[in-house]
């Protein structure tokens, strides 16, 4: 697979939605510096997931020229639940790798669903992305950023109040946008 329309995509996502609609207040920084490590995983099993999981955790942890990295993985997850429970098994990888508490794992997922939400609330677009991907962030520029804990903890009600007032047919078509300026197909 060309890997660069799917990064091309993510990158999209991260400038239209994240950034565009100010979704994560630090994203901004890393993006503008290229501090970000997109990978796109050609795995089309769990296993094998975990495999590039368990690289890409040692190689953030390695490495001081990147800030996070996107473990993009459009062959394998592509249904939500069964996703949500391979969240456990990476984050036992970050356990199993001496890094609770140095590196930790967001989720997106274009079938995003919050707990206790309709499949169709607008409020999972917060979390949706072109592929499913796992964020792997560093903790301490979190914590780093993040001087005011309940400014932080802000972030995910204000996100709900931008999309349910931009609309979900506008969060459709926004993303509808991102995948045709990437000429992107749905993967196999």
């Amino acid at each position: 697979m060309n890997q660069q329309p799917v990064i091309e995509a993510t990158r999209q996502w991260i400038a239209s939605v994240v950034i565009g609609l100010n979704l994560c207040p630090f994203a901004q920084r890393v993006f503008d510096a290229g501090l970000i490590r997109y990978v796109v995983s050609d795995a089309r099993d769990e296993l094998t997931l975990l495999d590039d999981l368990a690289r890409e955790l040692k190689a953030l942890n390695d490495s001081s020229d990147v800030e996070t990295t996107l473990l993009i993985h459009p062959y394998v997850l592509a249904s939500f639940l069964d996703y949500n429970d391979f969240l456990a098994n990476a984050e036992q990888m970050v356990a199993d790798l001496d890094l609770d508490g140095v590196i930790q794992i967001a989720s997106f997922h274009p079938d995003y669903q919050f707990a206790d939400t309709a499949a169709d609330a607008v409020e999972n677009y917060t979390n949706r992305s072109p592929y499913p991907m796992l964020h792997l962030l560093r903790e301490a520029s979190i914590d780093a950023v993040a001087d005011d804990e309940e400014k932080l903890l802000e972030i995910p009600r204000r996100n709900i109040e931008t999309l349910r007032a931009l609309g979900k047919e506008k969060v459709l078509a926004m993303l509808a946008a991102i995948r045709k300026a990437a000429s992107l197909q749905a993967p196999p």
